[in-house]
């Protein structure tokens, strides 16, 4: 068995370049040993575990959808709204909520205090994100990496024959 305990698992701090986004990160997977870059999937282990903080007046991420990802979240503390296709939803302590494949979705903390909650996502090998808002997605490569890309829409064969 492994086991961590949360408070000595290091909350990493992502924030966009004009800080609309932002966001405070425990990888409660990795700390239990799993290996983001890994196809092996004992070693890649078969979901995610991570502990989210949103600061007042932030948002995780831009609206997205996931191709292949299913997300499980559990709100613990605090207060956020949740934008989907049917507009947007608040959310508090104690609230559950589930994203499948291609559900769009954005979690923003709308309250005076942090908006702290837990998402359980399946891991699957490959998963790409659309951005809605923007027209563009994010295309995993090999490992962890993604590239971003803004396209137009073409024929399938288009450049295979």
């Amino acid at each position: 068995m492994r086991k961590v305990n949360l408070k000595d698992v290091e909350e990493q701090e992502r924030k966009s370049p004009k800080g609309r986004f932002h966001k405070f990160v425990k990888d409660v997977s990795i700390a239990l040993g799993r290996d983001p870059e890994s196809l092996d999937l004992v070693k890649r282990q078969p979901f995610d575990l991570a502990m989210v903080r949103i600061p007042k007046g932030k948002s995780y991420c831009p609206y997205h959808s996931h191709g292949a990802e299913s997300e499980l979240y559990l709100v613990v503390s605090g207060r956020g709204s949740i934008r989907d296709k049917n507009g947007t939803t608040q959310v508090s302590a104690g609230d559950a909520f589930f994203f499948g494949p291609g559900e769009a979705h954005q979690l923003s903390n709308d309250s005076d205090e942090d908006f702290t909650y837990y998402v359980i996502a399946d891991n699957p090998r490959s998963d790409s994100c659309y951005y809605p808002d923007s027209g563009k997605w994010a295309v995993q490569l090999e490992g962890i990496d993604y590239e971003i890309v803004k396209g137009k829409v073409t024929d399938y064969y288009d450049g295979e024959e």
